[in-house]
């Protein structure tokens, strides 16, 4: 490609990266790989299934959970086709478009986690704050407005992303770093100012998850001091039982992202190795845990998962 031409091309492919070091153990880790997508699939969709069709979780506290895992299934469904394209066929080629557009649903899909895990907060500052007012206060209406309006955030906050990443020139390097999209991985390799990439990628983080987390830190604050209110000990233990699922969810997505944010910022002397593990605990941890979490705190979630497992015994067997 003539060098005149170089502010008008782009690379047909880019070259995804699996764990550094490590491939000679793909094929192994391939089975692990394959049972941590099935349980994210599997429980998600338990849990969106179990509320559906129980009537006693048609509750605002159990929509908000049906959303996240919802994004949580959408954040899996995003990474599987490149993941298992590298570890089980050892195919690491991705379409520029098909790039983009990974990248697109993966931050859409992790800002509306992090939208629903701060309306999970609101839910339960409502319920320990006010509990006799709360089916008043959250009512349908409400849930489905604030479901609207997580959904419409993430959608825009991320629609210029692809637009930015397709004005930039790419023609030296296309290998990323890891096994699929991201949008401050990409950018790294283009030839030309990512000045405005970076600014506008600052700005969309702390728009979601900057101010969704001291939002989430806000709620709490508040809880606290609802709770420390409460005369008896076993009624603060009861309203504190209430947020654990939650804090246990906020953890599980926090924690990682926080420590991606830090590698990516201060890690920069640290191997290949602990960027790629720290990534791809972001996107598969969240997916995997929440499920689990809300299944040892909810009855329903649990007798829908031991129901179906009978069903699949009587059906072998049969």
């Amino acid at each position: 490609m003539a060098d005149h031409n170089h502010s008008q091309f782009q690379h047909l492919h880019f070259v995804l990266t699996g764990i550094p070091g490590l491939e000679q153990k793909y094929y192994w880790m391939a089975f692990p790989l394959g049972a941590i997508y099935v349980i994210a699939l599997f429980g998600n969709g338990v849990i969106i299934s179990t509320i559906k069709s129980e009537s006693s979780l048609h509750i605002p506290m159990y929509y908000f959970l049906c959303m996240l895992a919802f994004a949580d299934m959408g954040l899996s469904l995003c990474t599987l086709p490149s993941m298992l394209g590298i570890f089980w066929f050892n195919y690491k080629l991705i379409t520029f478009d098909g790039c983009v557009a990974q990248m697109y649903f993966i931050h859409t899909f992790s800002a509306i986690e992090s939208g629903v895990l701060v309306a999970m907060a609101i839910d339960r500052v409502i319920a320990i704050w006010s509990p006799l007012r709360y089916g008043t206060i959250l009512t349908n209406g409400v849930v489905c407005k604030i479901g609207i309006l997580i959904l419409s955030r993430a959608v825009c906050v991320v629609f210029p992303v692809p637009f930015l990443i397709k004005r930039l020139p790419f023609y030296r390097s296309n290998i990323l770093s890891h096994s699929f999209c991201l949008h401050q991985d990409v950018m790294r390799l283009a030839c030309a100012s990512t000045r405005v990439n970076s600014l506008y990628g600052l700005i969309a983080v702390i728009f979601t998850k900057g101010s969704d987390s001291l939002s989430i830190l806000f709620s709490y604050v508040f809880i606290l001091r609802t709770v420390m209110a409460i005369a008896s000990g076993e009624g603060r233990l009861k309203a504190l039982n209430t947020c654990v699922s939650h804090i246990c969810a906020v953890l599980i997505f926090y924690v990682p992202l926080i420590g991606v944010s830090v590698i990516h910022r201060f890690g920069k002397h640290l191997s290949p190795l602990t960027h790629a593990l720290m990534a791809n605990a972001y996107l598969l941890v969240p997916p995997v845990l929440n499920p689990v979490v809300y299944t040892v705190k909810t009855k329903e979630i649990r007798r829908k998962i031991i129901q179906i497992f009978v069903r699949t015994k009587i059906t072998t067997e049969g």
